[in-house]
């Protein structure tokens, strides 16, 4: 039976959660990714056009059906930003247009990061040390401290503004915290945890090397963030506890995870990640848009400085959040993560008006050093003669 996903789910299930330490495909033609193999193409066409032709796009959560899935290998490229360094004439005309207006965005930026350091520092002073990770099974940061963040959050928007969002489009509102512990999102840009650290504050789900980043380290840590060695089993493991502790307790902020693993040209959705999914609770589910003409805002392969810089340059980016009803964990314990990260991927698919592939994290890491060592070209060319890049 698929989740629901319709009608709340009292604050008191929420101690008792489906705990699926081990994620086992419920059939033998599921793939490791989470994604179907050897099912009729025109079968999954014909769902796919069914669902795209209108209904309630979530349907399928009460239902016995299975999200449809691309029925082969494909050429797309998830993980490429497809705007040109500057655009032809008109790129070159605002650039030299907004120079002076990148210089004054630029400085904005730089007093909002200052601002926040600082307000962060105090927050955590006296209450742990600012240059120390948090220690796992720490209690949540007091509420005065908390209110002091808040100094921090407003600095944030600030930031979002001197990169050019004015204003941000939200649809639908987030969930209470006893409803829905967890919240899940599309990988697009660095812009996304920034309006998720000022929106929501929550505790996130980080990989360690953040850890390093000068400012940005001390200012997650005031999130209570749960690192993650991604290729350490033993870190996922700790990681995974860690999101059903914080998950378990009221007392603690919501905790936010991309599934995905890494960033996306938002024309995709890449294969889950399971950590969300594992605990049980229920999930809400936010996509996030960045609607364009002539600049893509989304973080592939593309440098951080020049992303940057072509976000100052602009007149004024767009940026649109979208928060979906809760996805509701199986009520048949074999009905695992995978079928729960299946059903929440389909709900932010059908979102977002785009697929889901069975691309993943790794898939991008071969990419990005098959690129470096310049033996691709083409946008995921390497898929029609690299057997890793076809695992469908």
């Amino acid at each position: 039976m698929a989740s629901r996903n319709h009608g709340p789910t009292p604050a008191s299930s929420l101690a008792t959660p489906l705990l699926s330490d081990s994620i086992t495909p419920t059939t033998p033609t599921r793939a490791a990714n989470g994604h179907a193999r050897g099912h009729d193409g025109d079968d999954d066409l014909c769902a796919a056009a069914s669902v795209c032709d209108g209904g309630d796009p979530f349907a399928f959560l009460s239902g016995d059906s299975r999200p449809p899935r691309p029925p082969g290998p494909s050429p797309a490229d998830p993980f490429r930003n497809r705007t040109p360094w500057l655009g032809g004439p008109y790129g070159w005309a605002r650039t030299l247009l907004l120079a002076p207006v990148a210089a004054a965005r630029l400085v904005l930026f730089g007093l909002a990061i200052a601002i926040g350091y600082a307000a962060t520092w105090v927050a955590l002073r006296g209450w742990t040390d600012s240059r120390e990770r948090p220690r796992e099974g720490a209690g949540p940061m007091p509420a005065w401290r908390r209110r002091l963040m808040w100094v921090t959050r407003l600095s944030a928007r600030c930031i979002l503004f001197s990169f050019g969002y004015h204003w941000i489009t939200r649809k639908g509102r987030p969930a209470p915290r006893e409803l829905a512990p967890i919240v899940v999102s599309n990988h697009v840009s660095y812009i996304d945890p920034i309006y998720f650290f000022y929106e929501l504050f929550p505790t996130i789900v980080s990989s360690d090397s953040h850890d390093a980043i000068p400012f940005v380290g001390t200012i997650i840590r005031a999130m209570q963030v749960i690192y993650v060695d991604r290729f350490s089993p033993a870190s996922r493991k700790s990681a995974v506890n860690e999101i059903k502790r914080k998950a378990a307790g009221n007392s603690f902020p919501r905790v936010l995870l991309f599934p995905e693993g890494t960033t996306t040209n938002g024309r995709f959705l890449i294969s889950f990640q399971h950590g969300a999914f594992i605990p049980g609770y229920p999930v809400q589910p936010v996509v996030v848009r960045y609607p364009h003409v002539h600049f893509d805002q989304s973080w592939g392969n593309i440098s951080l400085i020049a992303l940057m810089f072509k976000m100052f340059t602009q007149f004024h980016n767009f940026m649109e959040v979208e928060y979906l009803p809760i996805v509701y964990p199986p009520e048949i314990k074999q009905e695992n993560a995978l079928h729960f990260a299946e059903n929440t991927s389909y709900a932010m698919a059908h979102a977002l008006n785009v697929l889901p592939t069975s691309y993943s994290y790794a898939d991008s890491m071969i990419a990005s050093r098959a690129e470096e060592a310049g033996k691709v070209t083409g946008p995921l060319q390497h898929c029609l003669y690299s057997k890793f890049m076809c695992q469908f």
